[in-house]
């Protein structure tokens, strides 16, 4: 039987949005608010999906608990409370956009996770606003 599993975390994390390319004009046009100098903060909402095969001897697709340990230790204690341009090395040269920080995310569970797991990040940025890998 297939199935899907989720499980939600959260963490906090400040962050700016600049292309160093470009010109403080540009980047305060395409970046708005988020170009901040002094970086800005969100309370992000993640959401892990997983899904597979449900082991006939445990009847679990995966034990919940794993998981819920993959992201507290790769994730939280990663990305919470954290200037993600400043202290998150993925992003020493990347952006750190809604876009890239789940993509990244996706990239760091989907090589802990066995390959028979398919696997999808949700990531709210916003209550409103949010992305998802893969699309």
């Amino acid at each position: 039987m297939r199935i899907a599993a989720y499980r939600r975390a959260h963490f906090n994390a400040a962050h700016r949005l600049h292309n160093p390319k470009w010109s403080a004009a540009k980047n305060k046009e395409i970046f708005g608010v988020c170009n901040n100098p002094n970086y800005h903060g969100h309370n992000y909402e993640l959401e892990v999906k997983i899904v597979g095969e449900v082991d006939p001897e445990t009847g679990y697709l995966i034990d919940l608990k794993i998981l819920k340990d993959l992201i507290k230790e790769h994730i939280e204690n990663r990305f919470d409370h954290k200037n993600l341009n400043l202290d998150v090395e993925e992003f020493k040269n990347l952006n750190p956009t809604a876009e890239n920080v789940c993509y990244v995310i996706w990239q760091i569970l989907r090589a802990k996770l066995e390959e028979r797991y398919e696997l999808t990040v949700r990531l709210f940025e916003t209550p409103r606003n949010y992305v998802e890998y893969p699309a």
